[in-house]
């Protein structure tokens, strides 16, 4: 029988709150809370403790995230204040990627059932971002959304379906409204 977490990476319905994803939860936890306290200089420890791996990605204090360990930044990754990331499956984050403040990147879901959402299950799909992409302030990306390299997500866009590459994408829900020149056209 599979655990709660190989459900979770498996896309399939999970109960959040096994001991096990609690445990991971908090150890989570207790190292944003140890990177945030750093603001005035990166701990790239601790970062790389959360993560898994060294990274040159600059993220601005305060991070929070669900696991770390599902989090995968790209080649001069920026972030700016407050980048809130639920790790339940994959989020893949290509190079050159910008983010700013108050971006929420959101794999997690649950049923629209009541009877199963009170029960406590949950869902969760990936997210990827390609190289290249800024997301404006506030932009929220919903569970298994990609978005194409080269993209920019307008300020406070709710991203609920992919958004191909070179894109100028913007709105609730976010939507293309024209396209972006490559870098190697620019």
């Amino acid at each position: 029988m599979p655990t709660e977490r190989e459900n979770m990476m498996a896309g399939e319905l999970y109960q959040a709150n096994a001991p096990e994803l609690l445990a991971a939860r908090q150890r989570a936890k207790a190292l944003c809370h140890r990177y945030n306290q750093q603001p005035l200089e990166l701990d790239r420890a601790v970062l790389a403790e959360l993560l898994g791996y060294e990274t040159d990605a600059y993220v601005e204090a305060p991070l929070r995230c669900d696991y770390g360990f599902n989090i995968y930044l790209g080649r001069n990754f920026y972030a700016n204040y407050n980048l809130t990331i639920l790790d339940c499956a994959p989020v893949h984050i290509g190079d050159n990627v910008f983010v700013a403040p108050n971006v929420v990147l959101s794999t997690a879901g649950h049923p629209v059932e009541v009877g199963p959402r009170v029960a406590g299950w949950e869902f969760a799909r990936p997210i990827t971002i390609g190289d290249n992409v800024w997301l404006g302030a506030g932009v929220i990306v919903l569970p298994g959304v990609t978005i194409g390299a080269g993209t920019t997500i307008g300020a406070g866009s709710v991203v609920t379906r992919d958004i191909a590459a070179n894109s100028v994408a913007v709105g609730n829900p976010c939507r293309v409204i024209r396209s972006a020149l490559p870098p190697d056209q620019q």
